[in-house]
């Protein structure tokens, strides 16, 4: 398993196991999901909206890894750079930094 000593070294790594665009526009699709379901679970006050949120996000995801990267998540070795990563990566596709 690669270490990574920040996360602006991961950041890098992270992009290029996102190079499929399908899958990125899969993970910015989830990443939506969560955005929505987490507002669904303020507005209801219904904690079982955020185990949604989860499986949204994670699931179109893995979708994009497993089916069109052909790769293992980074979540798997690196949680909380990947946790960190996918949201980095929501905002570089949305201010165009990186291709949707």
């Amino acid at each position: 398993m690669r270490r990574f000593a920040s996360f602006r070294e991961f950041y890098p790594f992270y992009l290029g196991e996102h190079a499929n665009r399908t899958s990125r526009r899969l993970h910015f699709v989830g990443s939506c999901g969560v955005l929505l379901l987490l507002g669904v679970a303020l507005v209801s006050a219904r904690p079982l909206w955020l185990l949604a949120a989860l499986f949204c996000g994670y699931g179109f995801a893995w979708v994009g890894h497993f089916f069109f990267e052909k790769n293992r998540p980074a979540t798997f070795r690196h949680p909380f750079y990947s946790f960190a990563g996918d949201w980095v990566m929501f905002r570089d596709i949305l201010l165009g930094r990186i291709p949707f």
